[in-house]
């Protein structure tokens, strides 16, 4: 905190972060109250907000290693800010339709993977790899503070205004990330000129064989895919589940999503304790082991009151599970990548990671208007229960501490040009020294 330049790339990121969880109220709002979309469109429309994984996620890391990241993320906050204003503009000239959601969460989802992938590759430019895991570990909090109190303003607000209006915070929060990007003075490293006779595909398989080649990030891959999508069906079905089942009006729901979000929260707070006394391989597995059955909470609610609380305290611990583990892997993964490979490495992951959201967000909406939005959240809990598993069945299980760069040299450099992955598995089983909390 007393680096100016990590000062407001928080500030951006707590600015543009409390938008968008205005909107996570806001704009499924627009379409279950305003345009009376049935579930499944409901979950289309989630669906199509992180389409973009899928569709761009692999070509964005090689696009971004040849990129400056800064300049690339203000473009990227810029471009979501004109999406989102294009809602209120057309409820105001009362031509908004389900068509126009549909394109404004696709451009807002691909202009967010180009600054997520960019974002994680900057962070590493601003901090040493010894602040890494207290430095996402403020980012998270930053994140969950927003996730605390947007989602209660962006109820009131939907109250207040209607939903189709109350998406305008979401687009002055990433105008003003923007301006705190452009006010960051730290000279950022130039990326390395593309290889002569380098192609985007070649470039794109880099960063594909260097994370299927190293055994810990094939874990961490397969266990935040499954996360994923589960946590996909939530979101496809969590709006109507409190509208027309517990029966909440837009400030309920803002008010359980924003009691959801203290779980995350506190585990942002507690993460880089947790992962100096635990071990930041011991955090990733107990963190998704412990609080993974409270996902059994959701199905269970009911209507009202009571119903809104069981909803509220089994988001509440499973987010906590979730930042935890996130903050582990995350910073492991900035502190072991070179970092020519860093856009590529993340890219990679995010579209093996998050591309699974679609497909869950799919599968929730399906669901729901199939069978009912309690159904869909039982197969969501159930999805969340198996999260562990490729945790348990790798090495990681028998681990403390998870290597370190100098450990996973070997890996990285057999890796990265495709042979075998033996020094790799190796060096997974060779302790680091505890992260600094």
């Amino acid at each position: 905190m007393r680096l100016r330049d990590f000062r407001l790339l928080l500030a951006g990121a707590a600015t543009g972060q409390l938008g968008a969880q205005v909107t996570l109220v806001a704009l499924p709002l627009v379409a279950v109250l305003e345009l009376e979309a049935p579930a499944f469109q409901v979950g289309l429309l989630t669906a199509a907000e992180t389409a973009a994984f899928l569709l761009v996620g692999l070509p964005a890391g090689a696009l971004t290693d040849r990129m400056r990241k800064r300049p690339l993320m203000i473009r990227a906050d810029l471009v979501r800010a004109v999406a989102m204003a294009s809602i209120p503009v057309a409820a105001l000239a009362d031509v908004l339709t389900m068509a126009q959601l549909y394109v404004v969460a696709l451009v807002t989802g691909v202009a967010t993977v180009f600054f997520d992938v960019a974002h994680q590759s900057y962070l590493p430019q601003i901090l040493p790899r010894e602040q890494l895991v207290a430095g996402n570990g403020a980012l998270e909090t930053v994140r969950s503070t927003a996730h605390v109190t947007g989602p209660g303003i962006g109820g009131g607000l939907v109250q207040l205004v209607g939903a189709q209006f109350a998406v305008i915070v979401d687009a002055i929060g990433y105008v003003l990330s923007a301006l705190f990007l452009l006010r960051v003075k730290q000279p950022e490293q130039a990326p390395e000129p593309a290889a002569a006779g380098g192609s985007l595909r070649k470039e794109i398989g880099e960063g594909v064989r260097f994370v299927f080649g190293h055994p810990l990030l094939r874990v961490i891959a397969l266990t935040t895919g499954l996360a994923n999508f589960s946590t996909a069906v939530l979101m496809a079905t969590q709006t109507v589940h409190l509208v027309r089942v517990v029966g909440l009006e837009a400030g309920g729901l803002g008010l359980v999503l924003s009691a959801s979000a203290v779980g995350g929260l506190l585990g942002a707070l507690c993460a880089g304790r947790l992962a100096a006394g635990l071990g930041q391989a011991r955090v990733m597995l107990l963190s998704v082991v412990v609080t993974g059955p409270f996902a059994l909470l959701w199905p269970l609610s009911g209507h009202g009151v009571p119903g809104a609380a069981l909803f509220a305290a089994g988001s509440a611990v499973v987010s906590f599970g979730a930042v935890v583990y996130n903050v582990a892997q995350v910073s492991f993964r900035q502190g072991m990548c070179p970092p020519r490979l860093l856009g590529r490495m993340n890219a990679t992951l995010r579209f093996l990671m998050w591309g699974t959201l679609p497909l869950g967000a799919l599968l929730g909406g399906a669901l729901a208007q199939s069978y009912g939005s309690r159904t869909a959240l039982a197969w969501c809990a159930v999805g969340i229960l198996t999260v562990p598993l490729p945790l348990l069945l790798s090495p990681l299980r028998g681990m403390r501490d998870l290597p370190g760069p100098h450990d996973d040299d070997g890996a990285d450099a057999e890796a990265a040009h495709g042979t075998p992955d033996k020094a790799a598995a190796e060096s997974g089983e060779r302790p680091a020294p505890a992260p600094t909390a």
